[in-house]
């Protein structure tokens, strides 16, 4: 970590790490303390400040630096090459970018106020420059305001429409906000204008969405065999193991996710994906003891509600409890770093947590975006709050595209055998377990259980 100074804008960040499971008592304050640990104060690169520092070697402010295997590393090299060069734009606008993907890379909002910072001072520098606006993009993307992400890469695209990261993030935003036809001209057109890593992952995503895993998957190994860096490799092998896992294949899974993690062994999605796949092979205990490791160093919704399930289903209620409680606090964090956590809060409480601020949030995340993952969480949150009748339209269009996903076609089910359309609930009950039969740790045992009564009641 870089040293601090006295900046008037200088902003303190926790110290230490958490090197335990987080438990309950005190839990705003320790997720605080993980998600802030390390964290660098964007203020302590103030104009001049009375220091004198050597400036980085030229090639700690390029872009390339974001792909690197040491992410923590080119930030405190950014940092003395700004010290030193306050007025490069290019220095603050790569800085920028550098936290919204450490945001990513570790799952830390707190980010996302750091990263705003510096783009803004680069942007003050030199207003609209072409790498802080795609840093304004990918930072809108990264806060789930996909309508600006989208502003941002079309104003990027006018100056430049070879600009690989708003032709990313452009995609990103169109698929975000529901608008999947549009999206997929938009992969096409990345994929001749700029194709590499980038651009491959999201045309794979565009095609797995519409049901065609066949070309996802292909152009996803095309991707990982492309890949030079630790972080891409790590990146593109837990894309390839996420999409083995959705469709019931964990041997692949696992296999794609050691690949991800011998380049990462941080790598928080290859992590959360192992456990996972270790859960649904029936490997519970290493699964709990992976996933303990994953939310004590990285406490987000998903990893926090998979460990309380996997708690729940070993019949330790109360440790349960604690997982699903730290949800509420993480969602807190977010929105106070301008994170729309809206969606994350639909999904954890509606089997967790509060029903009703269930279905708030995902009433307010529909009227934002009408995409798949948002009308599945409207229907399972109308479904927990007995409103059924109103979540058939909605778990029908979830499943309207050909997205192979067996939780959206579990939801779906049990809606149908709620609404008395017992033989589409077989079918999509059916379909859920033939597809990925370890999909969830608690749902896919309800999915198995409800297929019983239904045979039972014929």
């Amino acid at each position: 970590m870089a040293s601090r100074t006295n900046a008037d804008e200088s902003e303190t960040s926790a110290e230490g790490a958490v090197g335990r499971r987080v438990r309950l008592g005190g839990s705003a304050v320790l997720l605080a303390i993980a998600l802030t640990a390390g964290s660098i104060a964007v203020g302590a690169l103030r104009d001049g400040g009375g220091t004198t520092t050597a400036a980085a070697a030229p090639s700690a402010v390029s872009p390339a630096l974001l792909t690197g295997a040491d992410l923590d590393t080119s930030i405190a090299s950014l940092q003395d090459h700004l010290r030193s060069q306050p007025k490069d734009f290019g220095g603050w606008a790569t800085l920028g970018l550098a936290y919204v993907e450490q945001a990513r890379t570790k799952g830390d909002p707190s980010r996302y106020p750091q990263a705003d910072k510096a783009l803004a001072r680069s942007l003050k520098l030199a207003p609209d420059n072409e790498q802080a606006v795609a840093g304004r993009a990918a930072l809108a993307a990264a806060r789930h305001d996909f309508a600006d992400a989208l502003k941002y890469a079309d104003q990027v695209l006018r100056q430049n429409p070879y600009d690989e990261r708003a032709l990313s993030s452009r995609v990103d935003a169109l698929v975000e906000l529901g608008r999947y036809a549009d999206a997929a001209k938009a992969a096409d057109t990345a994929d001749a204008r700029k194709p590499g890593v980038p651009v491959f992952t999201r045309y794979a995503y565009v095609r797995e969405l519409r049901g065609d895993v066949t070309t996802a998957e292909r152009v996803l190994k095309q991707a990982l065999a492309s890949a030079t860096t630790p972080g891409d490799v790590a990146y593109v092998a837990a894309q390839l193991g996420q999409l083995a896992f959705n469709q019931g294949d964990y041997e692949a899974a696992l296999t794609y996710y050691a690949r991800a993690l011998a380049a990462d062994e941080d790598y928080v999605p290859a992590l959360e994906g192992r456990a996972r796949a270790q859960a649904a092979s029936g490997d519970k205990a290493d699964a709990i003891k992976n996933m303990e490791d994953v939310v004590a160093r990285y406490p987000l919704p998903g990893p926090l509600v998979e460990l309380g399930e996997l708690y729940q289903q070993a019949g330790d209620q109360e440790k349960a409890d604690d997982q699903y409680a730290l949800v509420d606090a993480w969602t807190a964090l977010a929105r106070a770093n301008g994170v729309n956590a809206d969606l994350d809060t639909a999904l954890a409480a509606a089997d967790h947590g509060d029903k009703a601020a269930a279905l708030r949030a995902a009433r307010a995340e529909w009227k934002r975006r009408h995409t798949v993952h948002t009308a599945d969480a409207l229907a399972w949150a109308l479904h927990v709050n007995g409103k059924d009748a109103e979540a058939l339209p909605y778990a029908r269009r979830a499943t309207a595209i050909g997205y192979r996903n067996a939780a959206f076609l579990y939801h779906r089910g049990m809606i149908e055998r709620a609404t008395g359309h017992t033989a589409d609930a077989r079918t999509h009950l059916e379909a859920a377990l033939k597809l990925n039969p370890g999909f969830s740790t608690l749902g896919a045992a309800e999915a198995r259980k409800a297929l019983k009564t239904l045979e039972a009641a014929k």
